[in-house]
C-alpha cells in the first residue's frame, strides 16, 4: 500500500500503484479492455490491442516495465515505460512512457469516475517507485487535454518541478452537424476548392471511389496494399517503409487486423478504377479516430491524392457519424493543417521529483534537452538537403 496525499482514506487503502511487465498485463486482457473503455482521455496506444502488437512483432519485449494503478483489483490507470540513458541525465539513467514510431501520444490511460482524482495522485506515486526516484523525459503529451493537465498538476502537488523542452500543435477535427457546417466559414476554402479541382483531375483517367473497410479479407487486402504503396514511394528509397523491416510490416499486419476490445480497425482507399492513390489506416477508440498511417500514389503527387483523401474522410465522417472527432496523429508541420479546423497542443515534457533540487537542475536538464532536439533538427534539415 502507499501513502496517497490527495486521496481520501477509503481510497488509500483500496488504491495500490505498482510496477508490472507487459507479459503479466497482457495475461489480464479483459481487464485492461475494460479501462480502456473507461479511460478519461481514451486513445489506442496504451490499449491491450497496440501494445500486444508491439510485443507481437518484437517491437517491446515481455519484461517491459508497466506502471499501473488497482483498485480493489481493478485495473484503473497503465503507463508502458522504460528506463533508458538520456542527454538531459548526463549519462544518468531518466524514465520514459514507451514510445516507438507508431504511439503518437504517451498520455497514461487514466479512468473516469469519482476515484479519478485518486487515481492521478497514485499513477504520480508509481511513477515516482517505477523511475526509483529520478527524472521523467515526457515526449508527445497532450498538456492540454484532462488527464495531462491533470498529471502534471499531481506531480506538483506532490513536490514535482516540470518545464517544457518544446510544444507543438497538432491538427484534429470535431465533426460538426453536417458537412456543410464544417465548410461554412473554413479558414482554408481556397485549399479546399484546390482540393475538389485535384479530385476532378484526378478522375480524368478513370472512376475515382472512396472505399471503406473494417475488417475480415477485405481489411487485409487493405493492408498489403498500403504496405506496397508505401514501399513504392520515397520512404521505400530511404528503407523507412514498413515493409522495408519485418517488424514493422509485423506490427503492421498485426494493429489492423480487425476489431480487437474496444480498438476499431478502419481503412479507407481511394480508387481509380480500382487502383489505389491513397490509403489510410485509422485506430477508432472512444470516438475519436486516430489516423496513424497514410500512404499515397507518388505518381500522381501533382494531384495530392493523400489530401483528397484526406477530405474525403472528414467528408464520410459527416454523412456517416463513424467518430466524434479526427486525430492526425501528426508531428509539427503536417499539411493537415490547412484541412482540420482544431488544434491540441502536444509537449515534450522534463519533470523532475523533489522540485527539481537533485544533482542536476531542472533548468540545466530542460536547455541539455533542447539543445539535442535544434541539434536533430539541424541534421534533418542537412540530410534533407543532400
Amino acid at each position: 500500500m502507499m501513502a496517497l496525499a490527495q486521496a481520501s482514506r477509503s481510497d488509500r487503502d483500496a488504491l495500490r500503484a505498482e510496477t508490472v511487465t507487459l507479459g503479466a498485463l497482457l495475461a489480464e486482457g479483459p481487464a485492461w479492455d475494460d479501462l480502456a473503455a473507461r479511460a478519461r482521455d481514451p486513445h489506442p496506444y496504451y490499449t491491450r490491442h497496440v501494445m500486444a502488437a508491439h510485443w507481437d512483432s518484437g517491437l517491446a519485449s515481455a519484461d517491459l516495465p508497466v506502471v499501473v494503478v488497482r483498485q480493489n483489483g481493478r485495473l484503473e490507470a497503465v503507463l508502458p515505460m522504460r528506463m533508458s540513458y538520456d542527454i538531459c541525465g548526463l549519462g544518468r539513467p531518466v524514465a520514459q512512457p514507451f514510445v516507438s514510431h507508431f504511439v503518437a501520444a504517451t498520455t497514461p490511460l487514466v479512468a473516469d469516475g469519482p476515484g479519478y482524482a485518486a487515481t492521478l495522485t497514485a499513477v504520480v506515486a508509481g511513477l515516482r517507485m517505477a523511475s526509483h526516484g529520478r527524472a521523467w523525459r515526457w515526449p508527445l503529451l497532450a498538456t492540454e487535454s484532462s488527464v495531462g493537465r491533470d498529471l502534471l498538476d499531481a506531480m506538483a502537488a506532490d513536490g514535482w518541478a516540470h518545464g517544457e523542452v518544446t510544444r507543438f500543435a497538432r491538427p484534429i477535427l470535431d465533426r460538426r452537424a453536417d458537412h456543410a457546417a464544417f465548410l461554412d466559414g473554413h479558414p482554408n476554402r481556397s485549399r479546399l476548392k484546390d482540393l475538389r479541382r485535384r479530385q476532378r483531375r484526378l478522375g480524368e483517367s478513370g472512376t475515382v471511389s472512396l472505399v471503406t473497410t473494417t475488417e475480415g479479407a477485405a481489411l487485409a487486402d487493405a493492408v498489403e496494399a498500403f504496405l506496397a504503396l508505401e514501399r513504392a514511394g520515397w520512404k521505400g528509397e530511404a528503407g523507412t517503409a514498413m515493409a522495408c523491416t519485418d517488424t514493422a510490416a509485423r506490427f503492421a499486419r498485426t494493429v489492423f487486423s480487425g476489431r480487437n476490445g474496444p480498438v476499431q480497425i478502419r481503412a479507407d482507399i481511394l480508387a481509380c478504377d480500382g487502383r489505389p492513390l491513397a490509403i489510410s489506416l485509422a485506430l477508432v477508440t472512444g470516438g475519436t479516430a486516430f489516423l496513424l498511417k497514410t500512404a499515397y500514389d507518388e505518381t500522381q503527387r501533382a494531384q495530392a491524392p493523400g489530401l483528397v483523401l484526406e477530405a474525403e474522410i472528414v467528408r464520410v465522417l459527416h454523412e456517416t457519424g463513424f467518430a466524434k472527432r479526427l486525430d492526425s496523429a501528426t508531428l509539427a508541420g503536417s499539411a493537415l493543417e490547412s484541412l482540420y479546423r482544431e488544434r491540441v497542443t502536444i509537449a515534450e515534457v522534463v519533470a523532475v521529483p523533489d522540485g527539481g533540487r537533485g544533482i542536476i537542475s531542472l533548468e540545466r536538464r530542460l536547455r541539455l534537452a533542447r539543445f539535442e532536439n535544434e541539434a536533430r533538427t539541424e541534421a534533418k534539415r542537412l540530410l534533407g538537403r543532400r
